[in-house]
């Protein structure tokens, strides 16, 4: 295995890992990532399917007692069948408008320069959002109700933009509906996961081919990368929502934007279909 291409398994991955769980966008990262790596083909396509697995799985190890919890009680206890449903509620908007309008917007939108904006665009909703008095109506995902979740499901469906971020719209669109700020970050978490899955099964059914046995040694790689930088992540960030708010993410957001914009405009980036 060419040491170069695992070198930038082990990048991606830790990128992914890193950004699927922030407000900061993990697609806007891998794109603008893959573009100066040079691994923005079609295999780059496959292999972020592959990672995002790996994020996925981090959450699943996070919480596999609440999720063992929720199978084995499933059919007995009132909350875990509630729980399964708010998860089931929120997954349908995304899933819904990415089968009608996913090829347009990889197409359209799957470029560096869109993506800086939607980065910026993204941080000033964060800001409002966070200038504005919370006011706290769900204190636990388990007190949410199939409203709280149809709502936080269309939130999540913003995230179809690249650059906007799938963890940043949940768990913002969740403040903004009355979740707590704990809440909302554990359900777009959990959310997650039937989220990446099902994203995942439908491009590697469209990419099948593309699969080889001698990419699994990258394949690996990736994963391992995604999981462990995934794991470190989201027990890190259940600290810092513990006394911070996501404001610096926002100023993170506008800088990586303003950047990537400038360098676009003044050629010091050569970035692939940049406009």
């Amino acid at each position: 295995m060419d040491p170069l291409l695992l070198a930038k398994a082990l990048v991606l991955g830790v990128v992914e890992g890193l950004t699927e769980f922030l407000p900061i966008s993990s697609t806007g990262h891998l794109i603008l990532a893959g573009d100066l790596l040079g691994f923005n083909d079609e295999k780059g396509k496959i292999f972020e399917i592959v990672i995002q697995t790996g994020a996925m799985l981090a959450i699943v190890w996070e919480y596999r007692a609440r999720f063992g919890h929720i199978l084995v009680r499933l059919g007995s206890e009132a909350a875990a069948r509630r729980f399964v449903a708010n998860i089931g509620i929120a997954f349908v908007p995304a899933a819904v408008l990415g089968l009608l309008f996913a090829g347009y917007i990889k197409a359209a939108l799957f470029k560096p320069v869109p993506v800086a904006i939607a980065f910026i665009a993204g941080a000033f909703v964060i800001l409002w959002a966070e200038r504005r008095e919370h006011r706290i109506t769900v204190q636990s995902v388990d007190d949410m109700r199939w409203p709280d979740a149809l709502k936080v499901g269309f939130a999540q469906a913003f995230a179809l933009i690249p650059g906007t971020s799938r963890s940043g719209a949940t768990i913002i669109g969740g403040m903004l509906f009355g979740l707590s700020r704990r809440a909302a970050t554990e359900f777009s978490f959990f959310l997650a996961v039937p989220t990446l899955v099902a994203a995942g099964a439908y491009d590697f059914y469209k990419h099948r081919a593309l699969f080889d046995a001698h990419d699994l040694g990258m394949f690996a790689v990736g994963m391992a990368a995604s999981f462990v930088s995934a794991f470190l992540c989201v027990r890190w960030l259940l600290r810092y929502i513990a006394s911070h708010d996501f404001r610096i993410f926002a100023w993170y957001r506008i800088a990586f934007g303003v950047i990537v914009l400038l360098t676009a405009y003044t050629g010091a980036v050569e970035w692939t279909a940049a406009h």
